[in-house]
């Protein structure tokens, strides 16, 4: 049994059982990988995968429970390199960050900056999706950090850290009609069409229940991950925005009225999360600090380790954005 035939099997599972693409991940050939895959087969007397002549279907269920065993050593694995890494140079290494247009646009930027001005060797990358697909990333360590609103608690094998606590602004032209009212409230917002976040983005679940709680049917004219595209449709008179407050400002976005909502829907939680099984490396704990000052390496390690009751778990005592 080899670690490279380990590697293949999970991969091939993380890639909808197509060694095609398991291979042009990999950047080896689909015979090789078939080759080592039926070794592996052969050595534990154990068929992996069901196949349809030279394609693979699914995992058998006892090649699923090995693909579980194959992904906790390679993390095993993972972790040592790391942990020998921080010995010999803690300022070389990769840092991969899955998160969402809002985080990226409008939050990372000060923090990327700072950080590579500390690790200029550190190669990192930025991966988008939906809080769903960034959470899940996480959890197949197919990237260090995940940070999202959403979706964060689906995955059981998550470290979750709360970091802040935000609310949102109502965008419209000057020239609208909700510019008369002194105080906004949902009635007045719902008799408008609405442009804001797709479900699942960016906190929408909080402002479907403050509909849902409030008996109104919001008219949703339109819907859209990224935030600037929500903007340009406002502009278009297309509908009334709502969008996350961290992501107006007043440089940019002059030419619209931002409308503080935070009364009206309840505080959203940003968190940043990673796999329980990771081994993080010194800058990765930096950059968790540099995102949020009260996660220092301490606070992290407790919650690693299952003692959240040392550290913050109060959501109404995090930073405002």
């Amino acid at each position: 049994m080899k670690l490279l035939q380990l590697r293949y099997i999970w991969e091939i599972s993380k890639n909808d059982f197509n060694i095609s693409v398991t291979a042009e991940k990999l950047s080896t050939s689909q015979p090789g990988i078939s080759k080592h895959v039926r070794q592996l087969e052969d050595e534990l007397g154990v068929e992996i995968f069901e196949r349809n002549g030279k394609q693979l279907i699914q995992a058998t269920p006892a090649g699923a429970e090995l693909i579980k065993y194959a992904g906790s050593i390679l993390s095993d694995v993972t972790n040592i390199k790391n942990f020998a890494l921080d010995y010999q140079d803690t300022s070389r290494g990769s840092l991969v960050l899955a998160t969402t247009h809002t985080q990226a646009r409008y939050v990372l930027p000060s923090i990327i900056k700072k950080f590579i001005s500390l690790y200029p060797h550190i190669k990192l990358n930025i991966r988008q999706g939906t809080p769903s697909q960034i959470a899940e990333m996480a959890a197949n360590r197919e990237v260090d950090i995940a940070i999202a609103t959403e979706a964060m608690e689906l995955f059981e094998n998550l470290v979750m850290l709360p970091c802040y606590r935000w609310n949102r602004s109502i965008i419209i032209p000057k020239i609208h009609p909700l510019n008369n009212e002194k105080k906004l409230t949902l009635d007045q917002i719902a008799k408008h069409p609405i442009v804001t976040y797709d479900f699942g983005f960016t906190g929408r679940s909080a402002l479907d229940h403050a509909f849902a709680t409030s008996e109104l049917e919001p008219n949703i004219a339109l819907t859209a991950v990224d935030t600037d595209v929500i903007k340009t449709y406002v502009r278009l008179g297309l509908g009334v925005g709502i969008i996350a407050s961290l992501a107006y400002e007043d440089k940019n976005d002059g030419d619209l009225v931002a409308r503080d909502a935070s009364h009206l829907f309840d505080y959203s939680v940003t968190k940043i999360g990673f796999c329980k099984s990771v081994t993080l490396r010194r800058y990765a704990y930096d950059f968790i600090e540099m995102f949020a000052s009260h996660l220092n390496r301490e606070t992290v390690d407790a919650y690693i380790h299952n003692k959240q009751d040392t550290v913050i778990v109060d959501y109404k005592t995090l930073p405002r954005y």
